[in-house]
């Protein structure tokens, strides 16, 4: 489904200047109905000046008036040759010219910490190219030096579902290529959802596993060997001879 030109604006016009649902705005403006309801509180999109869609020659106002009577009704949008495509572009992510410079930091975090990610997700994640990623990953860049490791994330450059999404598509691909994964690179391919999910019962590594019932002492089942010891037992004496002593005397 195509969306109409300035979505956001042309939904600030709608919740201005008609009666219909936060839904029959959302679906029209390819918004999620909560969105729609933060336009209306004031919440969203602050300071848009709204696009008036009718004038834009993308609604009839017969498809308004179709909808304030019937919440029901889902709004079509006239076909305009200018937003076609207007809901998605493929190709690198556009990063903004105030955040550009953090994405050799980024990069290297995805490098260093998910070192089976594709250069292709790498450059999907953060808009950058694979010859910049190349030169990351072989420290032949030349400010390599001073870059340190930073979160995309944290950087705002993606949003972590995306991040979980790139990770979980690496993981099934290297196991359909049935390659072993360390202890450290299966923790690394757990999504945010699903470590969270976990729970924080202590688990035993796998290195040792089978070794919980292994005791240096013996069978507590085994009756212990009862000795009776004394003085002489105990330091080892040897018995004393009564005719050396009389002899002696």
């Amino acid at each position: 489904m195509n969306k109409p030109l300035m979505a956001k604006a042309t939904a600030v016009w709608l919740v201005d200047n008609t009666t219909l649902s936060f839904k029959q705005i959302g679906d029209f403006c390819g918004m999620h109905e909560l969105e729609v309801q933060g336009i209306a509180d004031g919440d969203v999109a602050v300071g848009v000046k709204g696009f008036d869609p009718v004038a834009s020659n993308q609604l009839d106002s017969i498809e308004i008036e179709k909808g304030q009577k019937d919440p029901r009704y889902k709004l079509k949008l006239k076909h305009n040759p200018a937003a076609e495509g207007e809901e998605k572009r493929r190709g690198p992510r556009y990063t903004p010219l105030s955040k550009r410079q953090d994405r050799p930091a980024s990069i290297l975090w995805l490098v260093k910490f998910h070192p089976e990610l594709a250069d292709a997700q790498i450059a999907k994640l953060v808009g950058t190219t694979k010859p910049t990623i190349a030169s990351i990953r072989e420290r032949t860049h030349w400010n390599i030096q001073n870059i340190q490791p930073i979160d995309p994330v944290a950087l705002g450059l993606c949003r972590q579902s995306e991040l979980d999404a790139a990770v979980q598509k690496a993981a099934k691909r290297k196991a359909a290529e049935g390659g072993a994964m360390t202890d450290d690179e299966r923790r690394k391919l757990l999504s945010t959802e699903t470590s969270l999910a976990m729970t924080d019962e202590p688990r035993m590594p796998s290195s040792i596993a089978g070794l919980e019932n292994f005791s240096l002492t013996p069978d507590e089942e085994k009756p212990a060997r009862e000795e009776n010891l004394d003085a002489d037992s105990f330091f080892n004496l040897p018995a004393s001879d009564d005719k050396d002593e009389e002899e002696g005397h």
